[in-house]
């Protein structure tokens, strides 16, 4: 079934250039251009689309207020951006409703591997089993209060890191999670940090906003019990997996916005977990015990329990909450790296790789750890990189309960 991809733009001859460099897509794509968000808010109103792809600036409503509005009237539709260096003010504007930002000039190999990329995530994360069986889950983690008003924060250039520490310090369950953490040795800070003020400052908008996420999505199912299930043994891993996976990220040479998002996508990679071992906690324990007692991997147990795994659902449910595009990715495919659209080395390659080397730290295996999918590392050419990683990985020291 073909894709159906809304471009807008204001600027006809955009439009028409457009329609030339991506003529070879038509068997693929089902295409519609609209020059204004109006138009494309008309357009979508008749059929929705999978893909919208807006440009920044644009007279009466520009491309943040569009994928703002689409964001709220249709979450399942991916939302691209394309911006030019001019728009960083607006790009603010964008946090949160936007899943990717696109350069300008921008060429159409570029639109396409994006789209592929975006699209493939959904296709992978619409299955009707997964859809049933998160529609009859009672308790799903919802985007906490705090997260949102960051973001809303920086709608605002100018904002500052004290601006930012004092909306996190509203939240004194928030505020005292996070300074345990940043004062423990998983971050190796010289110094007694006494503020969220100071904790951003120290460890930036982008950790801090993930640390907020992380810990609400956790914390919200402090009441679950399941015998052999530990909840602050997942987050330590998940903690430990974020931070493996950044270092892993820059140890390849990559920018920060790709380390950044390698931890994101590493402390929420398992939050499928969280969201099955608290809404079904019988079939769950069905899970462990097929675990304990006939030797399989967890996805596989998963798999025969919910006919899902929590990858699925920990990508399909942070799908929903608008996380980019790569980060989602990483969730969703960092059991099964070699069935995502991109192979290249990216955030899921980091997560992959720091996910086995946390597994195998915390439960010794044999010296080739078969979590690692190295025929995956060998497509990349980075199979020669996985002894550097593990010999540089280090588990770091983490407060047990946050």
């Amino acid at each position: 079934m073909k894709k159906r991809i809304l471009f807008v733009d204001d600027e006809p001859l955009v439009l028409q250039g457009l329609q030339r460099m991506l003529r070879p897509m038509r068997d693929e794509w089902e295409m519609q251009f609209a020059d204004s968000g109006t138009k494309a808010l008309e357009l979508m109103a008749v059929a929705p689309c999978d893909v919208v792809i807006s440009d920044m600036r644009m007279p009466g409503m520009n491309g943040a207020e569009l994928l703002g509005r689409v964001m709220q009237l249709y979450p399942r539709t991916v939302r691209l951006i394309l911006s030019g260096h001019a728009d960083k003010e607006l790009i603010l504007k964008c946090v949160g409703s936007t899943h990717q930002f696109l350069s300008k000039p921008c060429d159409p190999e570029a639109i396409r591997a994006t789209v592929r990329r975006a699209a493939a995530n959904d296709d992978a994360l619409q299955s009707d089993t997964l859809k049933q069986l998160v529609g009859r889950m009672g308790r799903l983690p919802s985007i906490p209060t705090l997260y949102t008003e960051i973001i809303d924060a920086l709608n605002d250039p100018d904002v500052t890191l004290d601006t930012i520490g004092r909306i996190v310090g509203k939240d004194i369950a928030m505020t005292a999670q996070i300074l345990k953490l940043v004062n423990s040795a998983f971050f190796g800070l010289r110094r007694q940090v006494s503020s969220p003020a100071e904790a951003a400052n120290y460890l930036g908008l982008e950790t801090l906003r993930s640390l907020v996420l992380s810990i609400n999505a956790f914390s919200q199912f402090d009441d679950v019990s399941i015998e052999g299930f530990s909840f602050p043994e997942l987050w330590t891993h998940s903690l430990d997996t974020g931070a493996a996976a950044k270092a892993i990220a820059l140890l390849e040479g990559a920018d920060h916005k790709l380390a950044d998002e390698a931890f994101v996508a590493g402390l929420l990679h398992d939050t499928g977990k969280v969201v099955l071992a608290a809404n079904c906690p019988g079939e769950y324990a069905e899970v462990l015990r097929l675990i304990a007692h006939e030797k399989i991997a967890p996805c596989e147990a998963e798999q025969r329990v919910f006919g899902v795994t929590h990858s699925d659902v920990g990508g399909y449910l942070l799908g929903l909450w608008g996380l980019p595009v790569t980060v989602v990715e990483a969730i969703a495919f960092h059991h099964r790296p070699a069935s995502a659209v991109v192979q290249a080395f990216c955030p899921l390659t980091a997560v992959h790789v720091a996910d086995a080397l946390v597994h195998h730290a915390s439960t010794p295996c044999p010296a080739d750890d078969p979590r690692v999918d190295e025929a995956y590392l060998r497509t990349l050419g980075l199979e020669s990189r996985l002894p550097i990683w593990r010999e540089n990985f280090q588990p770091k020291e983490i407060p047990a309960a946050l």
